[in-house]
C-alpha cells in the first residue's frame, strides 16, 4: 500500500490522533501567547484573539483523546498499558483536563463579563509545559524522536 493512498491515510489504525494532535497543541500554545500579550499590553484584540484560541483548542481536544483511546484499543487489543505508553495517556489527559480549564476560565469571564483571574497565567504556563511534555512522549513512540 502506498505512503498517498487513501485508504492507508484514512484507516491506519492511528493516524488519525496523529494527525490530529497538532492542532490543539498549536490553538493552546498560541492562545495561551495571546494571553501573555495581553495581560501585558492591555489590548483588547489580542485578549480576543486569545479567547478564541482557547474555545478552538478545548473543542479540538475532544477528538484528540477520542482517537487516542481509539488507536489504543485498536492498535494494542486493549491491552493493559505500562511504560511510556501510559505516562502518554495519563499526561495526555491531564493536557486535556488544563486546555478545557484555561477555556473554561476565559469562556466564564467572558460570559460574567468579569475580569480574568491571575491565577490563569500559572496555570497556562504549567499547561502549555505539561502538552509539551505530553507531545515529546508521543513523538518518542511514534518513533519519531
Amino acid at each position: 500500500m502506498s505512503a498517498f493512498d487513501p485508504r492507508a491515510i484514512l484507516f491506519a489504525r492511528h493516524a488519525q490522533h496523529v494527525v490530529l494532535v497538532h492542532f490543539p497543541i498549536a490553538a493552546f500554545i498560541t492562545a495561551v501567547g495571546f494571553d501573555y500579550a495581553a495581560q501585558w499590553t492591555k489590548k483588547p484584540g489580542l485578549a480576543a484573539a486569545a479567547y478564541f484560541n482557547f474555545l478552538i483548542a478545548a473543542a479540538a481536544t475532544v477528538p484528540v483523546l477520542a482517537t487516542g483511546v481509539a488507536a489504543w484499543q485498536w492498535a494494542l487489543e486493549g491491552q493493559p498499558l505500562k511504560g511510556v505508553l501510559l505516562l502518554h495517556l495519563s499526561l495526555g489527559a491531564a493536557s486535556g483536563a488544563m486546555i478545557v480549564a484555561a477555556s473554561w476560565i476565559q469562556w466564564r469571564r467572558r460570559r460574567l463579563d468579569a475580569a480574568l483571574p491571575i491565577y490563569r497565567l500559572p496555570l497556562e504556563a504549567v499547561g502549555v509545559f505539561v502538552v509539551m511534555l505530553t507531545a515529546h512522549l508521543g513523538g518518542v513512540l511514534a518513533g519519531v524522536s
